[in-house]
């Protein structure tokens, strides 16, 4: 099979990660038990994932020129993601995060995103677009996401937005312009200002011209399909971190469907590739083979 060629848009973030027993309610100091340094963000480990999985994918983001910059660059080329188009910002401070996952699986994030870090998407090549299988985009960085976005609804490309919860207007923005808005469910619910998942999936297929889902976490994904609402199940895993499994599935979401799955089996397979992930501590260092992910589908239907 040749390689289904992608891209991922957003914004580009360095991750530290501490295991500790529990995420503190009241103000403490807490000793972790392990620790890992990575570079991370929405649609970077989406498409780190992609590349595990066997797509070739080009990043497209904006980074500080600082150390922190160079660390998060080195890292996301040894994921195996192209570089070539991301942008170093002159004086910019790259974006760093700090993550707490617990002995449940659950997590607490921290990141700092500089306000000063140059917005500006004119220098994207978005007339290269068309060239790409597919695209995922986060929400992370809104006007190089739209600007991209409305490049691949122009070229007829499949482009996925990882619809999570964003500031005010971002996802009114952004979603229209999507081919499929794959909402968290908190994102679901604050868009469609509805509180059951159905109705809120009905409320947005109503607004938007694309096709609307929603990771739901141990309880699958479901989606809106000619009006019908349908779900699949994700594989019952015993968790340990669930940090970067919506990314993972959203980059195997979109491999899926640049690939030719329909659905239902796009919705299959990522669920198994983000099931496997939350066995594993370290966020998108977590993410499977494409061959684990297979077996544990094959292994489902027996």
């Amino acid at each position: 099979m040749i390689p289904s060629r992608l891209l991922c848009v957003g914004a580009a973030t360095f991750d530290t990660v501490f295991k500790v027993p529990a995420i503190p309610s009241t103000p403490t100091k807490v000793l972790p038990t392990a620790c890992v340094q990575l570079a991370g963000g929405m649609a970077a480990s989406g498409g780190a994932a992609m590349v595990r999985l066997g797509g070739q994918v080009e990043y497209w983001a904006r980074v500080g020129d600082d150390d922190t910059g160079r660390r998060t660059l080195e890292d996301l080329a040894k994921a195996g993601l192209g570089l070539a188009r991301v942008r170093r910002v002159p004086g910019g401070r790259s974006t760093l995060c700090t993550i707490l996952v617990d002995d449940a699986g659950g997590r607490m994030v921290v990141p700092y995103y500089d306000p000063d870090l140059d917005p500006d998407p004119g220098w994207l090549p978005v007339d290269e677009v068309a060239r790409f299988d597919a695209l995922l985009v986060d929400t992370r960085w809104p006007a190089g996401a739209a600007r991209v976005l409305a490049a691949a609804r122009a070229a007829g490309r499949i482009a996925v937005l990882d619809a999570d919860i964003a500031p005010a207007g971002v996802l009114e923005q952004l979603a229209p312009l999507a081919s499929h808005v794959i909402f968290s469910e908190t994102a679901l619910h604050a868009f469609a200002e509805q509180s059951g998942v159905d109705a809120a999936l009905h409320a947005a297929g109503a607004r938007l011209p694309g096709l609307v889902g929603v990771t739901l976490g141990a309880q699958g994904f479901r989606w809106l399909e000619n009006g019908i609402i349908r779900t699949v199940p994700a594989p019952k895993v015993v968790v340990v971190d669930t940090l970067s499994a919506g990314d993972v599935f959203h980059g195997a979401f979109t491999l899926a469907l640049a690939e030719g799955q329909d659905l239902a089996s796009a919705g299959r397979f990522a669920c198994a590739a983000a099931a496997i992930k939350c066995t594993r501590f370290g966020g998108r260092a977590g993410t499977p083979t494409r061959k684990e992910v297979e077996t544990l589908l094959a292994a489902a239907n027996d």
